[in-house]
């Protein structure tokens, strides 16, 4: 078989694969790969190479790409599932690096030591300019409690900080054993004196740290930022360094990378770096060497680790189940959006024969979309119920015979907020379709933008939902009702599911809440 290193990957990468007699290693990089790529079984690729549709059209033998690091926006997996190439990555391997570049940016900005340098370099010498100040008695504020988060944690604990964390799919107990008080994220705004992200991009994490943010936090705040350049409103951040809110900023990752002259480079107590958090030589070679032994495997033996894209199933079987995949995925989203409270436990229920082989991929599914909502490293088919373990929360299932949907799912979230579930099915055309939710029926698609009320049943509300969208310029697709069974007293409690042809701005579900009659209103992306 024809293995191609289409880029820069570490030596003893090489002599991973190099070592198995079966293999032709091709050594190249990124403007000459293209040479090989007809007769390659395997291509392995970092950052640089772009894995794209017309690149998989013309390696037609291609079996399985590998990526070493965290990241495959490099790599078409659309495509590649489509071509049947199974793509892998390396998660966690550079999860050491990227928490030592934090905490490193932490300490500059404590002690101001980029400017220091700067200072003492140019011939002066002042002492007293550069009174910094002490982590140890701090409080570290971390945005995620994945590979990253945690390993960042590990290390501030040691120089004395106080270390809060907020991972809705992190359980309290886990956290308090490592020494880590999990709260919500207002609290945690209101008590960092330092502030750590370490979360995936999402519609809920895009411009996290932005005006309304920083209000809630401490004067003299400082903030760190080695995960998705998009978490930051640089403007907001901007304004609250030249106010003195914000005491100091280092920022790793930029949502354009190279990000150019930005205004906030003007402050001094801003550092910055070209997005080198998980630039080591032990993290490259660890990665790469991972990323070889995976190829190796899957190319030797069958053994599928860290792939993105494809369950260990035949091909056959996969078509058969990827309607309900989907639905399990969906549902999964589904109820994370609607749900409230840190996560507790996840419970499947699976109604019909679709349940009893294979169930653990339809689990995998929906536990990726429950998770996926906040992971940076993301969960999928292969690898989703370790992250649950991981994170430490429980994981039920339960299978029934048919009901009158001969083959259904149903996602429950217990929080420590209460319970939310969702029901679906596959219809015949193949759409997954919602079904209810805690017990009332609502029918609608499970696609695109959508927003789910509850609220008591009572004259007028509908018309009222209608007239807020309107007003937002929002245009309504589907509008689904369910009620549930009348009370001894008091009204009806009703459910909408309500699919729109946009994302809704929040002011509209401010003012859908504001409504007497609705007791919550979610949006939910199921794009």
């Amino acid at each position: 078989m024809n293995i191609l290193v289409a880029d820069a990957v570490s030596p003893a990468a090489v002599d991973v694969l190099k070592a198995v007699p079966e293999f032709t290693v091709i050594v190249s990089n990124k403007n000459e790969y293209q040479n090989y790529l007809s007769e390659a079984h395997a291509i392995l690729v970092r950052s640089a190479v772009k894995v794209t549709k017309e690149v998989l059209a013309a390696a037609p033998n291609l079996k399985v790409v590998g990526r070493a690091g965290v990241g495959v926006d490099n790599v078409d997996i659309e495509e590649a599932t489509a071509r049947g190439v199974v793509v892998m990555n390396t998660p966690g391997g550079n999860a050491i690096a990227v928490a030592e570049h934090t905490v490193a940016l932490m300490l500059c900005l404590a002690r101001s030591l980029h400017l220091a340098s700067e200072s003492t370099k140019s011939g002066q010498w002042e002492k007293k300019k550069f009174l910094g100040s002490e982590i140890g008695d701090k409080t570290l504020g971390i945005v995620g409690l994945g590979n990253i988060g945690m390993q960042v944690a590990r290390r501030a604990r040691p120089f004395g900080m106080t270390v809060l964390a907020y991972d809705p799919f992190v359980s309290s107990d886990l956290a308090r054993d490592r020494g880590i008080e999990m709260v919500e994220l207002d609290e945690l705004f209101r008590r960092a004196d330092y502030l750590t992200l370490h979360v995936a991009l999402t519609d809920e994490t895009r411009n996290l740290v932005n005006a309304e943010s920083i209000a809630k936090m401490k004067d003299g705040v400082r903030i760190v930022n080695c995960a998705r350049g998009e978490l930051v409103d640089l403007d907001a951040v901007d304004a609250a360094l030249a106010s003195g809110k914000i005491a100091g900023v280092a920022l790793d990752v930029f949502t354009k990378e190279p990000p150019g002259e930005l205004p906030l480079f003007r402050h001094p107590n801003v550092i910055a770096t070209p997005h080198i958090g998980g630039s080591t030589e032990e993290a490259q070679e660890l990665v790469g060497i991972r990323i070889a032994e995976q190829v190796r495997d899957f190319l030797s033996d069958g053994v599928v680790m860290n792939a993105v894209n494809m369950p260990s199933v035949s091909a056959e079987q996969y078509a058969r189940l990827s309607p309900y995949l989907k639905l399990a995925e969906r549902l999964g989203k589904f109820t994370a959006q609607i749900a409230s409270g840190r996560l507790v436990r996840v419970k499947l229920t699976y109604s019909g024969e679709f349940g009893e082989t294979n169930s653990h991929l339809i689990r995998n599914a929906a536990l990726a979309g429950v998770l996926n909502r906040f992971l940076e490293e993301k969960a999928n088919l292969i690898n989703a119920a370790q992250v649950a373990k991981e994170r430490g929360f429980g994981v039920g299932e339960v299978r029934r015979g048919r009901t009158e949907f001969a083959d259904s799912v149903s996602v429950l979230l217990e929080t420590e907020q209460g319970e939310v579930c969702a029901e679906g099915a596959v219809f015949p055309d193949g759409t997954p379709r919602l079904l209810s939710v805690d017990g009332i029926y609502v029918e609608s698609p499970l696609d695109g933008h959508m927003l789910f009320i509850k609220n008591a049943d009572v004259p007028g509300v509908i018309g009222k939902f209608g007239t807020i969208l309107g007003n937002h310029g929002v245009n309504i697709a589907d509008f689904s009702l369910g009620r549930g069974p009348a009370p001894a007293n008091g009204p009806t409690e009703a459910v909408a599911a309500v699919r729109v042809d946009s994302e809704i701005p929040k002011k509209a579900l401010d003012e859908l809440e504001a409504v007497q009659a609705v007791r919550f209103a979610r949006t939910v992306n199921l794009t």
